[in-house]
Order: structure tokens, then sequence, then C-alpha cells
């Protein structure tokens, strides 16, 4: 099959039929050379797919990711039997990855299924299973343009350097990683597993992580990300209202299904969900939109022509920030460019109505 996302693949797979479309996601607009997926072709081999594809790049190893649509259902790698070069890869041709059909659907599929293959950055991971991806120093211009929808008056544009590359954590920080460094999960959605995000923690609450963190690691490298570099990473060289276009789509984040957002009640489930479960963004980072609410380092305050990464503005206030929206938002309070001011002490997100929807994601200063 040709490298092209409106070509499609019609073929019979024995006991059902298939349309297959090619959708690749290269990483976009980063400022270095960054390993890019190509010629992807798919086979049928017996009762399986065999997805093959060229990484072109100068890394020693990036991140690979597959995601599989049925229908109108979107799949994670690790919901799915894949096998093969996938996770972390070396650059290359003719990378393979194996798709264990009938381990999945053993009556078959007679739906149209779409297949995504992206390039993510090369990572680390820490003692306690953290996933961190090293972003590069670059720019990005926070806010949005005045005809935006679901704009407000303190996101007035502004570009802004994020001066020195740092690490950011891939997911947001979940209810087993809370427990491994804390001892307790004060989740709501507690029966959710240790996958989905934690909850229901304050600004002050992440702090007591964070120096329990470094204490077990022994750095002191662990840190709440800047409002700039949240929206640096979210947007992921995007200026679009949200970071994977100008629409809203409850098949890109879990958001929109509650009383003031309601949108995505048919597809999404009204609570949280396991991190990961939802395709990431062209950098690698997953539910930048949606799921839960996050925290971020800054005193809430407005933007400066001084704000970078190492020179952040205002440094005292009474509000921190939260970012993202969560699974009860609507999709407007998704758009990376949402600002919301709270007081550092309080559990719950946006309007605070709802318990379970504000967590956070750690960064980590590269040494």
């Amino acid at each position: 099959m040709k490298n092209n996302k409106d070509n499609k693949w019609k073929g019979s797979f024995g006991w059902v039929a298939f349309v297959l479309a090619v959708l690749i996601l290269p990483v976009l607009v980063l400022p270095l050379e960054a390993a890019e997926v190509k010629n992807i072709v798919i086979q049928k081999v017996e009762n399986r797919l065999l997805f093959t594809y060229d990484l072109e790049g100068d890394e020693s190893a990036v991140i690979v990711s597959v995601y599989v649509t049925v229908g109108d259902k979107t799949y994670p790698p690790k919901s799915l039997r894949l096998e093969g070069d996938l996770g972390k890869v070396r650059p290359g041709r003719n990378r393979r990855i194996v798709w264990y059909v009938l381990n999945d659907f053993p009556g078959g599929v007679n739906q149209p299924v779409s297949v995504e293959i992206s390039a993510g950055l090369q990572g680390i991971t820490n003692n306690i299973g953290m996933n961190f991806i090293l972003l590069p120093a670059g720019s990005v211009v926070m806010g949005s343009p005045a005809d935006e929808p679901g704009r407000h008056t303190d996101e007035m544009q502004e570009r802004v350097t994020i001066s020195r590359a740092f690490y950011l954590q891939t997911t947001e920080v979940t209810q087993g990683q809370w427990k491994r460094v804390m001892g307790t999960n004060p989740s709501r959605f507690n029966d959710c597993g240790e996958d989905c995000p934690v909850e229901q923690v304050s600004w002050h609450d992440t702090q007591t992580f964070i120096r329990k963190l470094n204490a077990l690691e022994g750095t002191n490298s662990y840190r709440l990300p800047t409002e700039a570099e949240w929206e640096y990473a979210a947007r992921a060289g995007t200026a679009t209202a949200y970071f994977w276009g100008k629409e809203p789509d409850c098949s890109r984040a879990n958001y929109g299904n509650s009383m003031w957002g309601s949108e995505c009640k048919s597809a999404n489930p009204g609570k949280t969900v396991k991190v990961g479960s939802f395709r990431p963004n062209s950098w690698g980072l997953y539910d930048m939109a949606g799921n839960v609410w996050e925290w971020v380092d800054n005193w809430y305050g407005p933007y400066n022509s001084t704000q970078t990464m190492n020179s952040d503005v205002p440094r005292s206030g009474v509000f921190r920030v939260q970012r993202g929206g969560a699974w009860d938002s609507d999709a407007a309070a998704c758009r990376p460019a949402l600002r919301v001011k709270s007081l550092p002490d309080v559990k719950l997100g946006h309007l605070k109505l709802n318990p379970g929807n504000l967590g956070f994601r750690l960064a980590r200063t590269a040494e």
C-alpha cells in the first residue's frame, strides 16, 4: 500500500472483509530532526495483519505507537495483541508489527479499520515506572486568537521561550504510582485501577508527592511543569484550538459526559479512564486534553513577555493554575489555551462541582 492517507486497501481476510486506511502521524514542528514514519504497507498473513514501515531519523531510538480504529472505536496498543517493532524502536527500513486479529476479535471484523502509526521522542523510565520524554528547547505562542470558540479573556496571545530542554511525563500520575510513593489512594474512582489517574489531590499534595519521590530517587529533579512548559507540550507544534485540529472530537480525549458538558455522552464513560486510552499528541504525550485537570507550578497571573521556563511570572499570588480539562468538561475547556485559577488547597477541578477530576503530571529537569 502506498504511503497516502487517501488510499484504502481492500481485501478478503478469509472469514471477513476489511477496509483499512493508513494515517501517518509523524512528530510535527520540532526544533530538531525528528524520526518520521514512512512507506506503510499492510499485508494479510493467514489470520493476522502485518504492518511494515520505514522509520527515518538520526536518533538511536524513538517511541513508536500503533492505534487501530475499528468502526468508530479506537484501540490503544496495550489493548490489542501486537508484536514487533513498537515501543522503543531503532530507526531503519522494513520495521514490522503483527496484529493477531482473532485474539482481539474472535468473530472477525466487518467494520472499516484504520491504522495510525506515530513516532515520538525517546524517553526514560524511573524506578517506579513513570515514563518521561525529553522535549527540546523552543518557543510557543500561548493563548488563543480572538475568534477561537470558547476563548476566555485571560488567553491573550504571547510568544514564550522555553530556554532549556526538559522531561515531561507521558501520562498523568496514576493511582498505582501515587500509592507506591505515598502509601494511600485519595481517588474517588479508586475502583478504576492502578493505571487510572490519581485524583482529588491539591497543589500542596503534589508538592508532598514530589518531595517524597525526589528522596526515593536521590534527586531534586522532579517538579510540576510550568504553565509555559505545559502549553508548549500540549500543543506539540500545533496552533489550532485542539492539538488534533480545529474542531472537537470525542474520539481523541475523555471529556464531555456530565451535566455541563454532554457532547460525548454516547462515546465517553462519565468518569476517569486508564491513562493512555486515547491517542497521544504528535510528541507522544497522552491525555493532554481531558481525563483529569492537571496542576502546573505557576501562580495565576497575566502573561508577561519576560515569561520563560527559567523566569516564571508572576512569582507570588493567591491562585495556582490548572490545565487541560477533564472527563466532566465540555470541549472548550480542553483547549490547550484554557487557563483555570484555583486555590492551592482545593482538590476539585474547574467549577468544583464534581469530585474525581483533578490530578497532575510531572516534569523532570534535564541534568
